[in-house]
């Protein structure tokens, strides 16, 4: 099991208690692992500039090599974006050891929302997967629902194929939320600690 933990929320995510991200935080920490859940500024209106900074000054703290980020929705977007602008500064060693990406939501679908279509990725495949991968050590994996409203092509055409990511489909989940009935969440846990 990694030693070091990043939870990364998405857009209008205030850290409920019952969500599975507080929930996997608790498992976590309960095996000794060091957890950062840390609350992003404005989640209804966030600004990629302000979450890119608060994401940097997480990693500041961490071990790369130890380091599993699990992100969810706008949180998945928020790394390729700080991935893109590291390789983009020429970062040549991985900020992190692995990276799950739980319901990624679409580029068409985010910029359709005002609030959040900054978050939504610009590159060509190619260069967003180079991207990536240089951002973390290990191949990553995308989780994801055939149903999510938030990407309706579906997470593994749209995110796991173009970026060479390992696909993990869940079925009838919606976008994996605490609406969704997702508290516990021991698929994401298995994964995370693998």
């Amino acid at each position: 099991m990694a030693e070091e933990y990043l939870i990364l929320h998405g857009w209008q995510n205030r850290r409920p208690e019952g969500h599975w991200q507080r929930w996997l935080a608790a498992e976590l920490e309960s095996r000794g692992a060091s957890v950062r859940y840390p609350q992003l500024p404005e989640p209804d209106e966030p600004v990629l500039d302000d979450w890119i900074a608060a994401l940097e000054a997480e990693l500041r703290e961490t071990d790369p090599a130890s380091l599993v980020v699990v992100a969810h929705s706008l949180g998945c977007l928020l790394w390729l974006a700080y991935a893109t602008r590291r390789a983009e500064r020429g970062a040549d060693v991985p900020a992190a050891r692995r990276i799950v990406l739980v319901a990624p939501a679409a580029g068409t679908v985010l910029r359709g929302i005002p609030e959040v279509a900054a978050f939504a990725p610009t590159l060509d495949c190619a260069t967003a997967r180079d991207a990536l991968a240089g951002s973390v050590a290990e191949r990553g994996v995308v989780v994801a629902c055939t149903d999510d409203p938030y990407c309706p092509e579906g997470a593994e055409h749209a995110y796991a194929r173009p970026l060479d990511l390992d696909f993990v489909p869940v079925e009838g989940g919606g976008h994996l939320t605490i609406d969704d009935g997702y508290g516990p969440f021991p698929l994401v846990l298995a994964l995370a600690t693998s």
